[in-house]
């Protein structure tokens, strides 16, 4: 007599799961389906990004070797097919095809470019603060100390990792517009700056013996080092 009842318990479980799977058996399935196929997509899609990443950076250390050789047109061409690509290379491209600019003579334009790239809210800080600094040392050439502070003393403060050079640039710029004072106020931030890059004492000491030379004033800080 048990056996019977086993039977019809088992008979009456086997219906129960009979009737959830029609009712929510086509669910199943269907999440199960967009599970697959999400994740399929996702790798898909990864694998599209890697794909485009690489084949930007191919490019771009193309156009890098084609500019270092002085092809810049050829350069330029491929830094312009950079300026859709993903991650930082669109970026990267505008600032090489500054330099271009520097480096083939046309200093205005690049200037142009760099206090433009400067400015662009798409860049990182680091970058603009890199294309300020590059815009600095061609504006040393052409304007005069204004012009030249207005782009790079922001870039001056006690933890900026391009104050060195900045403080340098402005030491020139002030000596070359005639502002001794100023010129010996940068020479000394520099000096008294632990973390200045040695290259860079050794210039601005021979900057600041270039001044005793020419009969500028000398600043107390100034003669407290050993020149």
């Amino acid at each position: 007599m048990s056996d019977i009842f086993r039977e019809v318990d088992e008979d009456i479980r086997q219906e129960k799961y009979r009737r959830l799977w029609d009712r929510f058996g086509p669910w199943v399935i269907g999440v199960a389906v967009l599970i697959v196929v999400g994740t399929g997509g996702y790798r898909g899609w990864l694998y599209w990004q890697e794909t485009q990443a690489q084949s930007a950076g191919d490019k771009f250390f193309e156009a890098v070797r084609l500019s270092e050789a002085e092809n810049y047109q050829e350069a330029a061409a491929l830094y312009g097919e950079l300026e859709s690509a993903l991650g930082g290379y669109p970026a990267l491209a505008k600032l090489r095809k500054a330099t271009d600019l520097a480096n083939s003579g046309q200093a205005a334009d690049a200037l142009a470019q760099f206090d433009a790239l400067s400015r662009d809210a798409g860049l990182t800080n680091a970058l603009k603060d890199v294309a300020a600094l590059r815009a600095g040392y061609l504006a040393v050439d052409s304007e005069d100390y204004t012009g030249v502070a207005d782009r790079v003393e922001r870039l001056t403060s006690d933890t900026g990792p391009f104050r060195a050079a900045a403080r340098e640039l402005l030491a020139l710029s002030a000596w070359k517009s005639g502002e001794v004072e100023t010129a010996q106020q940068w020479i000394s931030a520099l000096e008294d700056d632990p973390e200045t890059p040695a290259e860079v004492s050794q210039r601005v000491s021979l900057l600041s013996d270039v001044i005793r030379a020419s009969g500028g004033a000398v600043s107390p800080e100034s003669e407290g080092t050993g020149q």
